[in-house]
């Protein structure tokens, strides 16, 4: 699977934001394969399962975050001469072949358990799980470029991604028969721990989870962990992270992946559905059922008479975002009539 089909589509007219996607990121095989296991031992999640366990076995603890479709390491970034967008030019390749993002080996635990609760995990899956889990034992301390691929730090989500996903794979491995199943699990629950009690640092004075240990800023990706069980949905942390993010981060139904700077969100680059979702997600996890609906009828395109958002009944606003593959930013409003069809 592919972030996009095509590439050099700027998030917005004149912006200069221009990549390429035409890739498979490890990220999106794991967020896909989780979401088809939620409906059943569908084919989708078998051929995610088959691309990850190919590549973990290949790359262990040097797992690139994307590849070509064929397993190959993907071109570096460069510019081509062909004409771009307005203000943007076209380019080829990802500069994100030369990072590390630690987050991608907790999400590949995540749908490893996920398939293992369908009984699809065969031998080589298993050793992809162990090789995954040992590559986090060896690399969790290190700095990272994130879920953003941004500068390398000591993400808070990336270190929580990787809780979750060694306590998802423990409990499922704790339910085998043989012994063994039972050494893994408390290995890998004690992984968990150590990296969970490593994170003292990166609770802000106000109990929710700042973006690192050096970055008090709020971001969307602490929901996730809310979402993946790395912490519980009434742990306080929890709680005061929902709602910084909802007061810090939300505009008109929309969320934002986090400030940049002074200038108001929607200036500063477009809204990310993807981020909306999880928002949804987070909030019917809490059992605020109408919150959770609001979100994700906003997020998803629909425009129905009225909308749920933040307990208050209000019509959807005129100019609503460009629905997109769901982690792409929207487009300028210009830049619309740009865009191939």
């Amino acid at each position: 699977m592919v972030a996009a089909a095509t590439t050099s589509l700027p998030e917005r007219l004149e912006g200069g934001r221009n990549y390429d996607y035409r890739f498979a990121w490890i990220r999106d095989q794991c967020y896909t394969g989780t979401a088809v296991a939620a409906h059943g031992p569908h084919s989708l999640l078998s051929g995610a399962l088959r691309f990850l366990t190919e590549r973990v076995l290949e790359a262990g603890p040097e797992l690139a975050p994307a590849y070509t479709v064929t397993g190959q390491p993907m071109p570096a970034e460069r510019k081509l001469q062909l004409r771009g967008y307005p203000g943007g030019t076209a380019v080829a390749g990802n500069r994100v072949r030369g990072q590390f993002q630690l987050d991608c080996l907790g999400e590949i635990l995540q749908v490893m358990a996920a398939a293992a609760r369908h009984d699809m995990l065969a031998a080589e899956n298993w050793h992809a799980v162990e090789v995954a889990a040992m590559a986090i034992s060896e690399r969790w301390h290190q700095a990272d470029a994130g879920l953003w691929e941004l500068d390398d730090k000591h993400w808070t989500h990336s270190r929580l991604a990787c809780v979750a996903g060694l306590r998802s794979i423990a409990a499922v491995a704790r339910g085998t028969a043989d012994g063994h199943g039972f050494r893994r699990a408390a290995n890998w629950g004690a992984v968990a721990d150590k990296i969970m009690g490593s994170l003292g640092n990166c609770v802000h004075s106000t109990g929710r989870w700042r973006r690192s240990p050096d970055d008090d800023r709020v971001d969307a990706a602490l929901v996730l962990p809310v979402i993946r069980g790395a912490v519980a949905t009434n742990d306080p942390r929890s709680r005061a992270t929902l709602r910084a993010i909802t007061d810090a981060l939300a505009d008109d139904g929309y969320l934002y992946r986090f400030r940049h700077d002074a200038r108001p969100l929607h200036e500063a680059e477009g809204a990310f559905l993807l981020c909306g979702f999880w928002m949804a997600q987070a909030m019917h996890l809490r059992g605020e059922r109408a919150q959770a609906a609001g979100w994700f009828e906003r997020n998803r395109g629909l425009r129905p008479g009225r909308l749920v958002h933040r307990g208050i009944r209000r019509p959807p606003a005129a100019a609503a975002r460009e629905p997109t593959a769901g982690v792409r930013p929207r487009l300028d409003a210009r830049m619309r009539s740009h865009a191939l069809r």
